[in-house]
């Protein structure tokens, strides 16, 4: 039996963990059901999003020929476009034995099983045991959405909650002497529900544009090309996308606790005395709801993130600048 050296390349983070798992399922699996594939994994960004295809796979070949490998291929949490601008899952060169996954291509969902189909079909292509296409494009119409939505998904916008946890301290701060106020009852209980829906747009608003403010998350097209400005449109799309779902779990947090407080501490008499009514738990509701939309701006906003990093690495144009900054120092 031949033995095959497969090495795979991949962008820290997410990637790397694709790779290192499907490698360890390619170890497990029975030699009689496989050629037998010596599976290598080097955790690295080797490609950036201005660069072309053919840069990336003939950087993935200096990969293979220094480190003796069979065959390359390079798992990329980057958007990949061809020359007609049509995004693509996997790109494919049998002259040199290399290949390219977008990881994002495949919409964030079941991506582990997903993605060791998607690596197995080019790696057999490449070994000579396959003829499948050299280019795998998305569909059309439904691509470009797919896409953003593996790039959100990528960015993992759950692990924001860290980075904001100082604004969330303030905010729940800010929000547990609101809930004891007077004032706060009676204005709570005036507001008709459009207006508790507006306030809880706005404080989500103001708290995304003081993170790309702050931040300084808005990426700008490196030159005046349509590939440039496309590519930024994208970028600064999943980033606004990114930091609303982790403002919105921030948000049901503090509403959560809120409503907690307020179920704990208050008496529905003495509230019912202010409203000059009987007190009922959709009251709770409302206060709870109002006082996490208040507290939102009031503590969020006036206070500094926790941690500049974890939102910074939460966006793409971010680990780009780092892309670009570790592959230039690899070339010096």
């Amino acid at each position: 039996m031949t033995s095959v050296r497969v090495g795979l390349v991949a962008d820290p983070a997410e990637p790397t963990v694709v790779a290192r798992r499907f490698r360890d399922h390619e170890s497990r699996r029975d030699a009689a059901q496989r050629r037998d594939w010596q599976v290598e994994v080097v955790s690295e960004p080797f490609t950036l999003a201005c660069e072309d295809l053919g840069t990336a796979l003939g950087r993935l070949t200096d990969h293979a020929d220094a480190r003796g490998w069979d065959l390359v291929v390079g798992i990329t949490e980057l958007p990949l476009r061809d020359d007609e601008g049509r995004y693509l899952l996997v790109e494919t060169d049998h002259d040199h034995r290399a290949a390219l996954l977008s990881l994002p291509a495949l919409a964030g969902l079941r991506v582990h099983s997903r993605s060791r189909r998607a690596l197995q079909e080019p790696i057999h292509g490449l070994d000579g045991s396959s003829t499948r296409p050299q280019r795998v494009p998305l569909p059309s119409r439904s691509g470009r959405w797919r896409l953003l939505l593996g790039m959100v998904l990528a960015n993992r916008p759950w692990l924001l909650v860290p980075g904001l946890k100082s604004a969330l301290i303030a905010a729940l701060t800010t929000g547990a002497i609101a809930t004891i106020n007077s004032t706060v009852w009676l204005l709570a209980d005036s507001l008709s529900w459009w207006r508790l829906v507006v306030a809880t747009a706005v404080s989500l608003a103001m708290v995304v544009g003081w993170l790309v403010i702050d931040g300084e998350l808005w990426d700008h097209p490196e030159d005046g090309s349509a590939e440039a400005r496309e590519r930024s449109r994208l970028y600064n799309l999943s980033t606004l996308l990114t930091l609303t779902v982790g403002a919105v779990i921030c948000y049901l947090a503090l509403f959560v606790l809120n409503l907690l407080w307020a179920l704990f501490v208050l008496d529905p008499d003495v509230m019912g005395g202010y409203l000059q009514r009987g007190v009922e738990h959709g009251d709770l509701l409302v206060l709870s709801w109002f006082v996490a939309s208040a507290a939102t701006i009031g503590g969020a906003l006036g206070s500094g993130l926790e941690s500049d990093e974890a939102i910074r690495a939460a966006t793409y144009s971010k680990r780009e600048e780092d892309r670009r900054n570790r592959l230039a120092g690899a070339r010096d």
